[in-house]
């Protein structure tokens, strides 16, 4: 009996490379499904759980924002952590484009390029913090600085409070 083949995403196989320990969580899931009703489904804390949100500031470029799933994107804030006038949301159908993800699926670990990341600070208070494993029904558990050597980011207040 042949053993199955463990699937890995781009983000696994960066975090292995990187030497950087990383707990899987997976759910089943065919389409898009909001982050609070994953960590519900997975019985995850939500200050633990963060969203990956992909903007598109005034001067074009695209930058990536980390939060908690339970709150708000302040924009004003975001848009002054990257050094923009204003930053804005992307439009859904952009993010496969933009970032080799689907909706649901997308982690700042292991975008088509690297993108200016920005994680709220929130999560270096916490020993772990849990983000998509870059595919639906997978979700990476690991610590707050490891996550920022893999993604490249920054932590600053970036919510709104």
């Amino acid at each position: 009996m042949a053993k199955e083949k463990e699937i890995k995403t781009n983000a696994m196989r960066i975090l292995e490379r990187e030497h950087i320990p990383y707990q899987k969580h997976t759910y089943e899931c065919d389409e898009f499904t909001d982050g609070i009703a994953i960590a519900d489904l997975l019985g995850l804390p939500y200050e633990k759980t963060f969203k990956t949100l992909v903007t598109v500031g005034k001067s074009k470029a695209y930058y990536v924002f980390v939060i908690p799933i339970d709150k708000e994107l302040d924009l004003k804030k975001a848009a002054k952590a990257v050094g923009e006038k204003s930053v804005e949301m992307i439009h859904v159908k952009e993010i496969n484009a933009v970032t080799g993800y689907i909706r649901g699926g997308c982690t700042a670990i292991g975008m088509k390029k690297n993108y200016p990341t920005v994680a709220d600070c929130s999560a270096k208070e916490l020993d772990t913090m849990i983000v998509s494993g870059g595919k639906l029904g997978m979700q990476i558990e690991l610590k707050p600085e490891d996550y920022a050597k893999a993604a490249r980011c920054t932590f600053q207040d970036i919510i709104v409070r």
